[in-house]
């Protein structure tokens, strides 16, 4: 950080204006993002975004930082290669419920294997937005579209218990709603040293007329006080429960990152006694 100068909220904006339609939840999960970066204070120049394709993968454009828009579901892993080669970079990764849990899924239980120390916002709002509303992963069942002109008769994900299930350190969900929920969440999430993700369920008022603001409203519920973060038993029981909607940090574990463990390695091979070339070709 800068210790001269103090970033507001509007400093991390650049002067591309979000093309989301109006009423869209994206806009105050990126309100969030940058209220949350303004209170970090993080310097522009350590941060940057990786989105893939989607509503949400426009995200990138609007953030003055470092960025990369990638491939359709590529996002985590290109995340994970910047922050191998870069590890004093604060790595976000920004898609949607299409991104994240279809073409995209499974590079999500690797990513956790790993424990990369990045920040993945997965956006949610249970319908390809950007090509039309067809049926995503996470669409209700009977959700009538494009696709599905007599109601999608596949059950949806569950996101939260499958990313419990593949071991990620930092879970957490909020409501795009919600800013200044979002926004603290966003921050405890970067504070984790490890993976971390913030699942955001953030309506399209244009192609899903089933979970809509008024819908999320009258079943969001925040995690009881009482909760313990560090109990994964606990964490399913909130997350299999489906009678309210409740957000918060649902689960958070410390374990050695990958930057600690690719360092583990650079110190190991550093140690041992260098081979000649001579030496290195009679192996052959």
């Amino acid at each position: 950080m800068n210790e001269a100068v103090a970033f507001k909220a509007k400093d991390y904006k650049n002067d591309v204006e979000p093309i989301w339609c109006p009423g869209c939840g994206d806009f105050g999960d990126l309100a969030a993002f940058t209220q949350a970066l303004a209170s970090m204070q993080l310097d522009p120049k350590d941060i940057c975004i990786v989105s893939g394709i989607g509503c949400s993968g426009r995200f990138s454009h609007f953030i003055r930082s470092y960025a990369y828009h990638t491939a359709h579901g590529r996002a985590l892993p290109t995340a994970i290669g910047v922050k191998a080669a870069n590890p004093k970079l604060h790595v976000f990764v920004v898609g949607g419920d299409g991104d994240g849990f279809s073409i995209g899924g499974g590079h999500i239980p690797h990513a956790a294997r790993r424990n990369a120390d990045i920040t993945y916002m997965i956006i949610d709002n249970g319908i390809y937005g950007l090509t039309k509303g067809q049926v995503s992963p996470t669409s209700p069942m009977g959700m009538v579209s494009g696709t599905t002109p007599f109601g999608l008769e596949d059950p949806p994900l569950d996101p939260l218990p499958m990313l419990l299930s593949y071991g990620v350190t930092f879970i957490a969900r909020g409501f795009s709603s919600d800013v200044k929920q979002v926004a603290k969440l966003l921050q405890e999430a970067v504070a984790h040293k490890g993976f971390s993700i913030v699942h955001l369920v953030s309506p399209c008022p244009t192609f899903n007329q089933v979970i809509t603001f008024d819908f999320m409203k009258q079943r969001v519920a925040p995690i009881p006080d009482d909760h313990d973060p560090s109990s994964i038993d606990a964490a399913f029981r909130l997350a299999l429960n489906h009678d309210r909607f409740y957000t918060g940090v649902f689960y958070r574990t410390n374990l050695p990152t990958m930057e600690e463990k690719l360092e583990s390695q650079r110190r190991m091979t550093m140690d041992r006694e260098p081979r000649s070339l001579e030496k290195l070709f009679q192996l052959f």
